[in-house]
């Protein structure tokens, strides 16, 4: 069969001699079956493909073609699973594979690294580029339907060749009235089913539809039902946690018409035969960084997604693309590389372990530096990396087929049974798709709050993994079996029991071993808004299917999903695993922060309250003397409020404010220093500093050594003692009256009294003669809001 790539075959394989390739071709041309063929001319080809399911269905059409079945000439290896062999002259791998092999030899089994697929910018495909530019061990092609190919060519050092795509013609249809109308959630399923009414009996192939998500795929195909059972459609679902069966099915031609319910995973690579219909929701959800975090979001696709997903009709016969959005929508030209929309502790740590720091690598668009500083930060809270780069803990965790930051959980447990099921956990975790889905029978979650008592969504999980069933849960087959493989699979590489044998754990103990290990996991319940919940840095509203318990007050949330808020600066984050924890075992644990609240004088002595302090909310009380650098607080704040010392602070205030105007009014030989040099703080605070510093030049440092000290050993060193008394005749700080208190403050530099309301029966204003003189000086009078001048 002759396809449009065929065209340029020749230039292929002569160019690829002497020079780097940027291959751009259509959707349809045949780049991504075709190219790793002619380039074994140049030796073994590694050819990295985005997804697992291109991986092992293209590997299966490229054997096919050569004559031979896949795991021999050609093969293939995707997280959990590999078919090849030393003698495969193809191997079909995905990005993370493709780095793991990198930081083991670099790849030097292969001559030719075929990069497919890359205008879906994922951050491992950037990131291998990155390096095998950085490297230049290896002839590249790197191949797209639709990239900026002169930028990619220059960035490279490549040379760029371009092939036409579709022999067959499109029809591009768009249905809104409005052609700048954006693609539109609302009421797709109904949509759908009324454009397949409408189309199937005007086109004879199968039909493909591209959803957002597998929540759409679910919603569509229940309305197809009576459509498909009328029609005799097959309604089948196609995205990255299918079974294989149901890929098969997509993928071959069927007795029956089809109608393929799709995510942007059809997008590219897979080869979906006889489409001659194609339906275009506009829409996927995609990562963004919003609000210093990495959020899921429904959003709009790219112009270069649209053509990739029109380009899926038309290849074997004429087609038609309906979009259900207006035909001069605002849409990006292409998506965002990951590596400026995500966190990047993945890329730093994959970059590291393979002997490079993230931002000396060399990318076609710049990582954004606060991504880079909070991926630093973090990696280095881990442990995983220092100053001279990739630490032997940070080595132990790029390997595993996991995120960073359960890897660093599972690496930290310090026994067999605790990293066991840390490892059973992670696993479930980190399926594609969800795990089970509650019931919600009342009766079925009943008995199971009986089976699993804490209302821990964690124990449930490692539960379903090592087999267990559970009333009121239904597992999802498929994510079971990933789950399981992925944790056997660490269980081997940790040299652990499999899970038939998995050993028992203790529950506590491995509560306070994630504590240990990651602190920040920690959140505790909002006093007043029982559904969020807080660290410190961020805060999570408890998600629907989480079965946390009302009465739990803190929780280990291992696992958050964000989504867009209301408004443009609002975030909300779901806690979607929550393990919950006792506050005692936080207490022990050390979590928080000891403050020191009232004090109070009992006949044992001074008594200071002291709180334990988390996230802003006390979880643990204790009482007792305190000592040292604790002691001189309780003790400060003990005379500022006259608990001990009755009168001193009050004196001691006093003679600060006059020295204040003293020295505002050049009176002094020095200015007046403040004990804290923050106009923030109060006087009381600026009170408080100074008695602690005194006493630490006393050398008191508990209770006990006030038996030593009196009162008259606190000395404000201000204006000269034979020279106050007058001072504080002439500038009083308090004016009695007849029925009313006044409260007085000086602003010497600007010559301004202000006098204040302090108590007192009488309405009237005072006058300004029954006040001090205070000649020069301008008068005013205060009393709530109201300010008026004396004259």
């Amino acid at each position: 069969m002759i396809l449009p790539i065929d065209a340029i075959e020749h230039d292929v394989k002569n160019t690829l001699t002497h020079s780097h390739l940027i291959v751009e071709a259509e959707t349809g041309s045949g780049k991504s079956t075709r190219l790793p063929i002619w380039a074994m001319e140049q030796g073994r080809v590694l050819v990295v493909e985005p997804r697992r399911i291109a991986c092992t269905s293209l590997a299966e059409f490229v054997a096919e073609s050569l004559g031979d079945r896949v795991g021999k000439k050609v093969g293939y290896a995707i997280k959990l699973e590999n078919r090849y062999c030393d003698e495969s002259n193809i191997v079909f791998v995905t990005p993370g594979v493709a780095l793991r092999w990198y930081a083991d030899n670099q790849l030097t089994d292969f001559s030719v690294v075929v990069v497919d697929e890359f205008h879906e910018r994922r951050w491992d495909t950037d990131l291998l580029v990155a390096l095998l530019k950085q490297k230049q061990s290896h002839r590249t092609i790197i191949t797209s339907a639709t990239i900026e190919g002169e930028k990619l060519a220059s960035y490279f050092d490549a040379t760029r060749l371009v092939a036409s795509g579709r022999v067959y013609n499109v029809d591009v249809v768009h249905r809104r009235e409005d052609s700048r109308q954006l693609p539109d959630s609302r009421y797709l399923d109904s949509r759908i089913k009324q454009e397949l009414e409408l189309r199937l009996d005007d086109t004879e192939g199968d039909v493909l539809v591209f959803l957002p998500g597998r929540k759409e795929i679910q919603q569509v195909q229940t309305a197809l039902i009576s459509l498909a059972e009328s029609r005799d459609l097959m309604v089948t679902p196609l995205h990255a946690s299918v079974s294989d069966e149901q890929r098969a099915r997509a993928m071959t031609v069927q007795s029956k018409r089809k109608v393929v319910l799709a995510t942007n995973v059809a997008e590219t690579s897979l080869t979906i035969p006889n489409i001659s219909l194609v339906i275009d929701s506009g829409l996927e959800r995609r990562n963004v960084q919003r609000n210093g975090q990495t959020t899921l979001m429904l959003t709009h696709i790219s112009k270069a997604s649209a053509a990739q997903r029109c380009g899926r009709a038309g290849r074997v016969m004429n087609g038609v693309c309906v979009r259900l959005y207006g035909e001069h929508a605002a849409l990006e030209a292409v998506t965002p590389p990951e590596l400026q929309r995500e966190s990047i502790v993945e890329p730093m740590l994959a970059a590291a372990v393979c002997g490079h720091e993230l931002d000396a690598l060399s990318f076609i668009d710049n990582i954004p530096d606060k991504s880079l500083v909070s991926a630093k930060a973090q990696l280095f809270e881990f442990g995983a990396i220092d100053q001279e780069g990739i630490t032997e803990h940070g080595l132990k965790l790029a390997p595993l087929p996991i995120d960073a930051i359960y890897a660093d959980l599972v690496t930290k447990m310090p026994t067999r049974a605790l990293k066991e099921v840390m490892i059973d956990l992670t696993a479930a975790i980190c399926t594609t798709g969800k795990l089970y889905q509650l019931t919600s029978n009342e009766e079925a979650l009943e008995r199971l709050d009986q089976e699993e008592k804490y209302g821990c969504d964690a124990e449930l999980m490692v539960g379903l993994v090592r087999g267990h069933q559970y009333s009121g849960v239904t597992v999802e087959p498929d994510a079971l079996r990933e789950a399981q493989g992925l944790a056997e699979q660490m269980r081997a590489a940790f040299e652990l029991p499999s899970l038939e044998v998995a050993s028992r754990y203790n529950r506590n103990q491995w509560l306070a071993e994630m504590i240990k290990a990651n602190s920040n996991l920690v959140f505790v319940r909002r006093e007043r808004r029982r559904d969020a919940f807080g660290n410190g840095h961020i805060e999570v509203l408890l998600g629907r299917a989480s079965r946390l318990k009302h009465q739990s007050e803190a929780a280990l949330v291992l696992s958050t999903h964000s989504l867009p808020g209301r408004g443009v600066k609002q975030t909300m984050t779901l806690g979607t695993l929550m393990v919950p924890v006792e506050l005692n075992l936080l207490r022990e644990q050390g979590v928080g922060e000891w403050v020191n609240g009232d004090t109070e004088q009992t006949k044992q002595g001074l008594v200071s309250h002291q709180y334990l302090v988390y996230a802003g909310r006390k979880i643990g009380h204790r009482t007792g003397q305190p000592q040292g650098e604790a002691a001189l607080e309780v003790i400060s704040k003990a005379i500022v409020e006259g608990k001990l010392y009755s009168g001193l602070a009050e004196k001691i205030g006093k003679q600060m404010q006059h020295f204040q105007l003293y020295c505002d009014l050049g009176l002094a030989d020095t200015t007046f220093e403040k004990p804290i040099q923050n106009p923030e703080q109060n006087s009381a605070d600026d009170l408080t500093q100074w008695f602690y510093h005194l006493l630490v030049e006393l050398g008191v440092e508990s209770q006990d050594d006030l038996e030593l000290i009196d009162a008259s050993d606190f000395v404000f060193d201000g204006i000269p003692e034979w020279e106050y008394q007058d001072f504080a005749d002439k500038y009083p700080l308090e004016v009695q009256l007849s029925g009313l208190t006044l409260t007085v403050q000086y602003f010497g530099k600007g010559k301004l009294v202000e006098v204040s309301y302090s108590s007192g029966s009488r309405k009237e204003d005072p006058k300004r003669k029954e006040l001090p003189a205070w000649s020069g000086w301008r008068v005013k009078y205060r009393k709530a809001s109201r300010v008026l001048d004396l004259r």
